[in-house]
């Protein structure tokens, strides 16, 4: 290089011509919109809230996500933010914790305890970025299994409904809907390539609401109602609470929400060359804290990195940051759009629980990827994972199961994602952690590298994707 030539920069911090840089950002919004919007979806069904107040809840869902989005690729001085290609999108973790809160509490609790969550992983940010070994795939993959073990009853609710004495209950036509789109969803994987093998559930949910018109299972009336552009006012359903109880749940699942942050952060690092370090893990887990504080005023969800779009940055080879930070303006802008969250939020039962269905499905079938990491012969891990898997479903397989037992012990074990985290994490602690034996379980810490005075992250953690990630 030349004296006086300005060093080229690096390939995360580059910037792409416009056009390209648009149509690379609207890419990655197309592959995590469906997962982004069928959190509120679900949400809002299992809740019992009416259409209009659900399509509220995917405009703050999008508003939020595209501001964390922006915030973790372009970052806030040295505080906040990783500075990579990486897209922030609600989490399908807090789903039953939410569910059972606003079942318990009210919608109140909900948001207040996702406000404290969202302190909470501001607080703890740093600290479990470095004992990110305490979670590794042994625990995060039980948790993950259980995530998508949990929420398949969720997906069958809404495709058969939710009263089992009405005349429409499991009609056959509801449950030919479904099973049509499943089969879409599979045959787009099977034959689709590149972009549009991304899209499948996205063209499913199309497809199905296309058969479902015809069918007169769909109601577009509220849509007419909705405005152009606007935003929902901060606390829609009044001043926060904090339950106990509630808080808890929360702030265990931001924690389950740092362990898939982190394997994708550190996914994307390796994927771009720029290895992270524990203080940029740090500042890219205090942005999903900051999603739990914004999405508590705001009405909107927990964000967590979505490693669809991880999987899109290995595929296309694109690293610039600043596409991520186009697509984070795109949903910024779809958020500010209440009549696109009205049409989404009236899309049918059956077409909403198919796709659902798939995706759920696939959370189980990562979890299980992520557990073949794990060595089993010759350890106690295979036990660690049965009880941890095993109590956690028990509240999935017998709801009232702690029915005799306080309200706020209900709302923690009743959890299936809370009482599943807590148990393999203690187990896991009991059987590798407490000095007295030393069998092997992929836990034990790796020494930090030493690059260019940058002390690295070693990839203990690493559990692959979310729906929509193709390996």
């Amino acid at each position: 290089m030349s004296q006086g030539t300005a060093p080229s920069p690096h390939p995360v911090d580059r910037m792409l011509p416009p056009g390209r840089l648009g149509l690379l950002g609207l890419q990655h919004v197309l592959v995590m919109y469906t997962g982004c919007v069928t959190v509120p979806l679900v949400f809002g069904a299992a809740a019992k809230l009416d259409t209009s107040t659900i399509g509220l809840l995917i405009n703050a869902d999008l508003l939020v996500a595209g501001l964390i989005t922006l915030l973790q690729a372009l970052g806030v001085g040295r505080i906040l933010g990783v500075r990579l290609p990486v897209v922030a999108g609600a989490t399908f973790t807090a789903v039953t914790p939410m569910i059972l809160i606003a079942g318990e509490y009210g919608m109140q609790a909900v948001y207040g305890s996702m406000i404290a969550a969202g302190v909470f992983g501001l607080l703890v940010a740093v600290p479990f970025a470095r004992a990110v070994r305490f979670f590794p795939p042994l625990v995060s993959g039980s948790v993950i299994t259980v995530i998508g073990l949990s929420l398949i009853g969720v997906a069958a609710g809404l495709i058969a409904g939710q009263d089992p004495t009405a005349p429409d209950y499991a009609a056959p036509s509801h449950l030919a809907l479904a099973g049509g789109i499943v089969l879409f969803i599979v045959l787009i994987g099977r034959f689709g390539r590149g972009f549009l093998a991304q899209l499948g559930v996205l063209l499913g949910l199309v497809g199905g609401t296309a058969v479902a018109v015809f069918m007169g299972l769909t109601d577009f009336s509220t849509v007419g109602d909705a405005d152009w552009f606007g935003v929902a006012a901060p606390f829609h359903f009044g001043a926060p609470e904090f339950p106990v109880a509630a808080v808890i749940s929360m702030c265990v699942v931001m924690l389950v929400t740092f362990t898939e942050s982190t394997a994708d952060m550190l996914a994307v690092g390796e994927m771009t060359g720029r290895p992270l370090t524990s203080r940029d893990l740090a500042k890219g887990l205090a942005a999903d804290g900051v999603s739990g504080v914004l999405g508590g005023v705001m009405n909107g969800f927990l964000d967590t990195v979505f490693a669809q779009n991880v999987g899109l940055v290995g595929m296309t080879k694109v690293r610039s940051r600043y596409v991520a930070a186009v697509a984070g303006a795109i949903l910024i802008l779809l958020g500010l759009v209440p009549k696109l969250g009205e049409v989404v939020a009236s899309l049918p039962g059956p077409v909403i629980g198919a796709a659902g269905l798939v995706m759920f499905a696939t959370v189980t079938a990562v979890g299980i990827n992520t557990l073949r990491k794990v060595p089993f012969d010759g350890t106690n891990n295979l036990l660690i994972v049965a009880v941890s898997i095993g109590v956690g479903m028990l509240p999935v397989a017998a709801p009232t199961i702690y029915h005799a037992f306080p309200n706020w012990f209900q709302i923690i074990a009743g959890s299936a994602i809370t009482s599943a985290t807590l148990t393999a994490f203690l187990l896991n602690l009991l059987f590798h952690h407490t000095g007295v034996r030393g069998t092997p379980n992929g836990t034990d810490p790796v020494p930090e590298e030493k690059t260019t005075g940058r002390e690295t992250v070693p990839p203990t953690v690493r559990a692959p994707a979310r729906p929509g990630e193709r390996g």
